[in-house]
């Protein structure tokens, strides 16, 4: 006779119910999302990527700078153009040209590229920063519809290749305090990218030089005997502090010289180039000074309290073009930029009490990207200086909600999400050149004086 299977108790059946409704410790990697989000970004950033069809506000400074790289490889030379700037992100708007010709989708392609990478990258940072799921949906849609980096997407100006990078870096740096195991290999691509943002743009000098801090800080703290070549204890075990230095001191410095290496060919027919004649010392003294002088005031120069408070934007371009009148306005979202300030409270008294790194780290990066600009020795500012701030401030956003989700109050979270949706859906216009009925239609997005 066959044998009958053995009785099922009802305590198995209730354990096994128990197991199938206990939800995990870890969170199921949204790596679609991370995919989708910037896939959907970079569509509706294409649109009308190449309008206006002529260089509009800061391009008139960098196209010319980009062709120099072009003009150089072709055997002709010229003068050194924006030299107060490092070369990689004017190096990267030249490759674009080289594959797509000089025309606007040559100027802007990798651009796009980079505004792209920055949301994928930074999604991922907050994943393994958190392992917060719904945090890091929210931050990606947050990122998106927030404008900075939107606008910044679409015009070939320096401030978005560093955003990537430095973003790229972010990922690189939580990975390996997350995955030990590949720490090493995770580090040296940080440095990588930390050299590179510092290669397109200074504004990167806080938050590069932040992660090897964050290392010294935190291994400091293990209480290790042997602080520089002890391997145990966080941030990274296996990797002594001493390896760290090299990896986020000494492999960014080396990246960052590398992107020179052009600026030797640099120059007149007649004269070395700078870098050439004064090297590396002398030409950042150059640098420096040309950062420091004192221009004239500007129509649309702002001071921080303003960028805080979102109440002072930038007209990047507001005239009749390409057959109709246009305009691109930079401002922050007008919900999310000052939803995130509350926020940042939240996330620095409960990142504090709880001990939650996630929610510290964000608020010492908004900290550490707008505290520069307290001291920088720039006498004229704009807001456009507060993209760097505005991510972080968005990424405080976005693990806010995800406690008020977590608590149950799923329709704020998810209703802060849908405004501010909205609001990029009110303004999609005048962040993309869209076609205006007139001459005054900038009034019906100048909700303040601020922004006109």
């Amino acid at each position: 006779m066959p044998h009958s299977a053995p009785p099922v108790s009802s305590t198995t059946v209730q354990n096994a119910v128990d197991h199938a409704l206990t939800p995990s410790l870890t969170p199921r990697d949204p790596w679609v999302w991370c995919l989708a989000i910037p896939a959907l970004f970079a569509l509706l950033a294409s649109i009308r990527l190449t309008t206006p069809s002529a260089p509009f506000f800061d391009e008139v400074h960098y196209l010319p700078a980009a062709r120099q790289f072009l003009s150089m490889w072709e055997g002709y030379s010229s003068a050194h153009v924006n030299r107060e700037h490092p070369l990689l992100g004017k190096e990267l708007i030249a490759l674009g040209i080289y594959m797509f010709g000089d025309n606007p989708l040559g100027w802007r392609i990798m651009p796009l590229i980079a505004g792209t990478v920055t949301i994928g990258a930074a999604m991922r940072a907050l994943w393994q920063t958190s392992y917060d799921r719904f945090a890091v949906i929210a931050f990606g849609v947050l990122l998106t519809t927030g404008f900075h980096l939107f606008v910044h997407a679409r015009i070939a100006m320096l401030d978005i290749f560093m955003a990537a990078f430095l973003a790229l870096a972010a990922w690189q740096f939580a990975t390996a305090i997350r995955e030990p195991e590949r720490g090493r290999l995770r580090l040296a691509l940080t440095g990588i990218a930390i050299g590179c943002a510092l290669g397109a743009k200074w504004n990167a000098v806080p938050l590069a030089m932040a992660f090897g801090l964050t290392f010294f800080a935190a291994r400091l703290s293990a209480g290790r005997r042997r602080l520089l070549m002890s391997r145990r204890g966080i941030p990274v075990p296996g990797i002594s502090l001493a390896e760290a230095f090299l990896w986020l001191g000494v492999v960014p410095l080396m990246v960052y010289a590398i992107t020179f290496v052009p600026g030797y060919w640099l120059g007149t027919a007649f004269n070395a180039s700078p870098l050439a004649e004064n090297g590396m010392i002398g030409l950042h003294v150059e640098m420096l000074d040309l950062q420091r002088q004192v221009l004239a005031p500007h129509t649309y120069q702002s001071t921080w309290p303003q960028w805080v408070t979102n109440t002072r934007g930038i007209w990047y371009h507001y005239e009749f073009s390409d057959g109709a009148q246009r305009g691109v306005l930079l401002i922050g979202n007008p919900v999310t930029m000052l939803l995130g300030l509350p926020a940042l409270a939240w996330c620095l008294v409960i990142g504090v009490y709880r001990g939650d790194w996630t929610k510290i780290a964000v608020v010492v990066g908004y900290g550490a990207s707008l505290g520069l600009w307290l001291i920088a020795p720039k006498p004229v500012q704009f807001y456009y200086h507060y993209m760097m701030p505005s991510m972080f401030l968005l990424a405080a956003l976005a693990v806010s909600l995800s406690d008020l989700y977590r608590s149950g109050r799923r329709t704020i979270a998810y209703g802060v999400l849908g405004i501010s949706a909205v609001m990029f859906a009110v303004f999609f216009n005048i962040l993309t050149a869209a076609p205006l009925a007139g001459p005054m239609s900038f009034s019906d997005w100048t909700w303040i004086a601020g922004w006109r």
